[in-house]
């Protein structure tokens, strides 16, 4: 693991996304391929980050973009919201590896952070509950 000593200087600037998608209930697989951006959005700090790609899922692509934003706290650490500034998570990558839980109506999205190199960190998020049963595995690698 890759010690980070501050989370969002780690994750500004671009990163090239692979994520494979597996809906464990389905039995059905699909896969994601695209950028994410984290840039300064405003005077505080705050980061927006904005992935863009194409989704493949039943042998069809669609376009997919999210967009969260990053606010660093003086300690390393950072704070995660959803764009319309709903809290979404905290992040924590001072020892390498992270994970986070998020209740989402009834479902629980539980995500492991884990910094693996300066230009590279895995995602992986583990959703379980009435509504779904996902497991969604992410590799991002520095673009520039």
């Amino acid at each position: 693991m890759y010690l980070v000593t501050d989370a969002a200087a780690y994750l500004t600037g671009r990163w090239l996304v692979e994520r494979a998608v597996h809906d464990l209930r389905a039995g059905t697989d699909g896969s994601f391929r695209g950028t994410a951006d984290f840039r300064p959005d405003g005077p505080d700090g705050v980061l927006r980050h904005v992935e863009e790609g194409e989704l493949t899922w039943d042998g069809v692509v669609h376009p997919a973009t999210r967009t969260l934003r990053l606010r660093p706290r003086s300690d390393g650490t950072a704070a995660v919201s959803f764009a319309d500034g709903r809290p979404f998570h905290d992040l924590d990558l001072r020892t390498g590896r992270w994970t986070a839980v998020h209740p989402c109506a009834a479902d629980r999205y539980e995500g492991t952070f884990t910094a693996v190199a300066e230009d590279r960190w895995h995602l992986e998020w583990r959703v379980t509950g009435p509504a779904k049963d996902q497991l969604l595995r992410s590799v991002y690698r520095r673009a520039d």
